[in-house]
């Protein structure tokens, strides 16, 4: 009996469509995207004397900064939840949208070395981040619904605001990807981006504190949008988002993902040559 060596190729071919998602491709190397999430896991705060503890006591921090700022010295209302809940609440999903987008509009240029020596699916390394993050807020959720919720019908809501946030974070995560990969002055734009995009956002102070003639501002950002479905999902707040915005958020969302997923399929095949 002949026993005949069957070893298992992959072959690299080139792609026809820049809006593609290759599923299979991303389930071969499951335990590469596994290994990625595990080392931002455990990288993160290696060597720090609180290890995971961190990833409550940051959240907390922060919280007690604004409550102190904006609680007592500027007295923002908040509309009648407590003020480290009302804080906490917007402050938990602001930190996994942006660093999701922090995060992944670097991936390209941090992981250009490894990107040039071997291959592998390159929406890997977004996944990971994506994953490492979510991982970080649900412990931090499941904290905070421990002190401040009691179970409602609303807990069902808290898959699609999840996913919600993570789509936003991460299709505009690969759309600066895409162009920092080239324009490295994009990687300085970004972080001043962010925090105007977070004080425009109604997270230290409540949506109906904006006045009437520029509530449309504030609507229009698709993150208003999530943060409300969060305060409804805590505390079940009136949601005073119009249907005609919340549709429009959701819209937005997915042509940003769409958008971004096709410009990083676009960028990843060359980016190698001029980073």
């Amino acid at each position: 009996m002949v026993k005949r060596d069957v070893r298992s190729e992959t072959i690299i071919d080139e792609r026809r469509t820049w809006f593609f998602l290759d599923g299979k491709s991303l389930l071969g190397y499951r335990d590469l995207l596994f290994l990625m999430v595990r080392r931002e896991w455990v990288a993160k705060y290696k060597q720090t004397l609180l290890g995971p503890f961190w990833f409550l006591l940051q959240p907390l921090l922060l919280t007690s900064v604004f409550s102190l700022v904006f609680g007592k010295i500027i007295r923002v209302p908040t509309q009648g939840i407590p003020m480290l809940s009302f804080y906490l609440c917007g402050l938990l999903p602001w930190a996994f949208f942006s660093q999701c987008l922090n995060s992944i509009s670097n991936c390209l240029v941090d992981q250009a070395p490894l990107f040039a020596k071997v291959y592998f699916p390159r929406l890997i390394i977004p996944l990971s981040l994506v994953l490492s993050h979510l991982m970080t807020f649900l412990i931090q959720v499941i904290f905070f619904l421990g002190v401040s919720f009691s179970f409602s019908p609303r807990f069902l809501m808290l898959p699609f605001c999840v996913l919600h946030t993570a789509l936003l974070g991460s299709g505009v995560g690969l759309l600066f990807s895409a162009m920092t990969a080239k324009y490295r002055d994009l990687k300085f734009l970004l972080g001043f981006l962010t925090q105007v995009w977070m004080y425009g956002t109604p997270i230290v102070y409540p949506l109906t504190l904006v006045p009437e003639k520029w509530r449309w501002i504030s609507e229009i950002n698709p993150l208003t949008a999530v943060i409300e479905e969060y305060r409804h999902f805590y505390f079940g707040t009136p949601f005073v988002i119009h249907p005609q915005m919340m549709a429009l958020s959701i819209l937005f969302t997915l042509f940003v993902f769409l958008t971004g997923l096709l410009m990083f399929n676009r960028v990843q095949e060359t980016f190698v040559d001029f980073v």
